[in-house]
């Protein structure tokens, strides 16, 4: 028993070494899922066919096929059109395409809790519905939504573990290099859970924190 604590205290310090590779997987793909999801959003819900309809498709189309078919896509099948990206981008472009469509779908949720007072209230001063969106509904979205958005970063977190697969060396491929060097799976992949752990429960206690600040409602029936 010692000697596993020691083992994985010794491995600990190389895991670490691509959390940051990890976080800027998450990093990235969040934010680059939620500047998509701020587009289909208000697309799907304000444009008329056939945007709304490609709006549609596009959220239920990720959401209904796996993240690593699309991961495969992008960095095997994509080059077959001349379209040959990097292990890394690959990766984020996976991510980020993915999480959009469920960022979009937390939007969309968000803005039908908006009273139509708001939207009457709006339109009576004039605003036209792109303002509407943009100074009335998306700030007030954001704020009921940041507990299902944090959620959603959190998964991306632990998701960001796929893109071991097509040779980006994060956290989870770190710990296939110690495996592939030590045989004692059991250990490494034990450090690596414990590492993906915290930073999921430090990013979640962070959450609560900003619920509390902001008092965003839900965060007294549990929040994240």
């Amino acid at each position: 028993m010692i000697d596993t604590f020691l083992f994985i205290l010794d491995t600990l310090p190389y895991l670490l070494g691509g959390v940051t590779v990890t976080l800027q997987l998450t990093l990235v793909s969040f934010c680059m899922g939620f500047v998509l999801a701020a587009l289909i959003t208000p697309t799907r819900l304000f444009a008329k066919p056939p945007l709304s309809w490609a709006a549609r498709a596009y959220v239920e189309g990720f959401r209904g096929t796996p993240l690593l078919v699309q991961l495969f896509v992008i960095y095997f099948g994509l080059p077959a059109l001349g379209l040959k990206f990097d292990a890394l981008t690959a990766g984020m472009l996976a991510l980020g395409l993915n999480s959009a469509a469920y960022q979009a779908e937390i939007l969309r949720a968000s803005i039908k809790a908006i009273p139509e007072s708001q939207f009457l209230a709006a339109e009576s001063l004039g605003m036209s519905t792109s303002q509407i969106y943009r100074y009335v509904v998306l700030p007030q979205a954001i704020r009921t939504a940041i507990p299902a958005l944090v959620n959603e970063f959190v998964t991306l977190i632990k998701e960001s573990s796929l893109v071991s697969i097509i040779g980006v060396v994060e956290l989870t491929r770190r710990g296939e290099y110690i495996v592939a060097y030590t045989f004692r799976a059991l250990e490494v992949y034990l450090a690596v859970a414990l590492v993906y752990f915290v930073l999921c429960a430090a990013f979640s206690q962070l959450a609560r924190v900003v619920e509390r600040r902001f008092k965003i409602p839900g965060y007294e029936r549990g929040g994240v």
